[in-house]
C-alpha cells in the first residue's frame, strides 16, 4: 500500500517546525478545540497523518493510508493502523467521536468514507471536520497550484463550506457549528496574535465544522 504522501512525510512534518508552519499549526490547532475535539474521550483520527494534531488533542487512535506517515505518528505515541478510510478497520460503535482535518479533499470515495464514519462512531458521538474552503483566498491559492500539476494538490478536490457541510450531512449526520482560522492572506506575515470566528467568515484559510451522530 502506497501513498502520494510516502515520498514527502519526513519534510512534511518537519514543515510544522518552520516559523509559518507553527503559527499555522497553532491556529488550526485552537481551531479544533474551539469546538471540543480535545476531551478524554475515545476518539480516532482519520488521515492522521504523521500525528501532530492527535497528539497535541491527546487523540489515541489513527488510521492512514500512507505507510511512511504512519511511522512518524507512531513515534509520537499514536496507535495508527495503514489502512483505508472507505474501509475502516473496527467495529461498529466504537468511537465517541472521529476527526477528520484536511483528509476529505483526499478521499476518492468520501461518500464510502463518511457512511463508514457513521459506522464507527457511538451514538450521540461527533465528527470534526478540519477544511480548506475552495472559495477562501488560501483554498484559491491551492487551487492555482493545483492547476500547475502541484504533487499533492494536484490530487485534492477543495469544496466550499456549504458543499462539505451538504456531503457530510446526506450520510446522516446533523450539522451544529464552525470555527474559523488564518484569517490573513496566505504568502503575508503572520499576525502576532491568533484570532477564532464562530460562524460563517468568507475569507478564513481554515474552518472547522462539528457534527452530531445522531
Amino acid at each position: 500500500m502506497t501513498s502520494i504522501f510516502d515520498p514527502i512525510a519526513d519534510a512534511y512534518d518537519s514543515w510544522y517546525d518552520s516559523p509559518e508552519g507553527h503559527v499555522i499549526f497553532n491556529e488550526e490547532l485552537l481551531c479544533l478545540k474551539q469546538l471540543g475535539c480535545d476531551s478524554t474521550k475515545y476518539w480516532l483520527e482519520v488521515g492522521v497523518g504523521t500525528g501532530r494534531f492527535a497528539k497535541a488533542l491527546g487523540i489515541p487512535y489513527g488510521i492512514d493510508l500512507s505507510p511512511e506517515m504512519a511511522v512518524i505518528a507512531r513515534r509520537q505515541g499514536i496507535a495508527v493502523q495503514v489502512g483505508s478510510v472507505e474501509q475502516l478497520p473496527f467495529p461498529a460503535s466504537t468511537f465517541d467521536g472521529i476527526l477528520m482535518n484536511l483528509t476529505l479533499c483526499f478521499i476518492e470515495r468520501p461518500e464510502l468514507a463518511l457512511l463508514e464514519c457513521v459506522r464507527v462512531i457511538k451514538d450521540k458521538g461527533h465528527l470534526i471536520v478540519g477544511t480548506i474552503p475552495a472559495d477562501s483566498p488560501w483554498g484559491k491559492l491551492y487551487i492555482k497550484e493545483k492547476s500547475e500539476g502541484h504533487p499533492i494538490y494536484s490530487h485534492a478536490q477543495f469544496r466550499t463550506i456549504s458543499e462539505t457541510i451538504d456531503l457530510v450531512k446526506k450520510a446522516g449526520f446533523r450539522f451544529q457549528k464552525s470555527q474559523n482560522a488564518l484569517l490573513w492572506e496566505p504568502n503575508s506575515r503572520p499576525p502576532g496574535y491568533t484570532k477564532l470566528v464562530p460562524g460563517a467568515v468568507s475569507n478564513a484559510g481554515f474552518v472547522g465544522l462539528l457534527f452530531a451522530a445522531d
